[in-house]
């Protein structure tokens, strides 16, 4: 029994498509195999529980992985074991490099730990970068109307277009329905918004990068449309093709920038590095 991570690598073959994993959580049966004959999926081995009849999970770490790679030194794709390390600059050269192949980021686990299960006894060590981005949108805080639940973010891409890349959620609730306040006299219609091509039927009202939760099938996302006049400096960690790939974090407003300035342009760049290099199968 293993602890691990279903992947899957992008049509480009040089990077993880997290999106295109998202897509096999389908209700039809025909179209989850369909998409797994299309882009086949890859299993990466992080952890061994147990093995035969022994339970490994009361044991520490560095001999849960020496067991892990010995039970794995035959396998081969789409079977991987994660590489590990305990030299810690060759760890920060990963951080910086395997961001080019699709991966957010490394984790790190005490060598002496045990296995414990649904709690965060590891350390997951992430980019930290910021972005100014156009506020386009609110949706409601499930607590009542007069509260703000999430901001919508977007970003001008090079034809003009605001896309819609992801969406700040965390606010205390006092500063929750301040800002329901403050953004009443931008609240517009679709007719007068960037978004007004997505207009669906009344009361499903999206964008069209986020018209079904990539978590919740049926998930209300309709919003508010806001005048894209303000401004907000995020912090965010990894870009999943267009979007954020979690939640970004709130940092400053402003002011200062012109909403058209707020392009993909001012985005960190990672350099390309070779997934294969990453999904070394059987090695350590």
């Amino acid at each position: 029994m293993v602890d691990g991570e279903i992947v899957l690598v992008g049509a480009s073959g040089d990077r993880l498509d997290f999106d295109a994993l998202q897509q096999r959580i389908h209700p039809a049966a025909s179209r989850v195999k369909l998409l797994a004959e299309q882009t086949p999926a890859k299993f990466v081995a992080f952890d061994l529980l147990a093995l035969g009849d022994d339970d490994y999970t009361g044991r520490p770490f560095a001999e849960r992985r020496a067991a892990l790679e010995e039970a794995l030194a035959g396998s081969k794709a789409p079977v991987h074991l994660t590489a590990a390390t305990r030299d810690k600059a060759l760890a920060e050269q990963w951080f910086q490099q395997f961001e080019g192949a699709g991966l957010d980021g490394i984790v790190a686990k005490p060598v002496a730990g045990s296995y414990q299960p649904d709690k965060r006894v590891m350390f997951k060590i992430k980019h930290e970068r910021t972005a100014d981005c156009v506020v386009a949108g609110y949706r409601v805080h499930k607590s009542g109307p007069d509260a703000i639940g999430s901001l919508l973010l977007g970003l001008y891409k090079d034809d003009g277009a605001l896309a819609s890349v992801g969406v700040i959620g965390a606010f205390p609730m006092k500063r929750r329905q301040e800002l329901f306040e403050q953004l009443q006299p931008l609240v517009t219609d679709f007719d007068d918004h960037p978004w007004a091509w997505a207009k669906q039927e009344e009361g499903e009202r999206t964008p069209r990068k986020a018209e079904g939760s990539r978590w919740s099938a049926g998930k209300d996302l309709s919003f508010v449309p806001l005048r894209p006049e303000l401004v907000v400096e995020v912090r965010y960690d990894h870009m999943e093709g267009e979007r954020f790939r979690h939640t970004a974090q709130f940092n400053r407003w402003r002011p200062d920038r012109d909403p058209e300035s707020c392009t993909y342009a001012q985005l960190e760049e990672p350099v390309n590095f070779d997934l294969g290099s990453v999904l070394q199968t059987g090695q350590p």
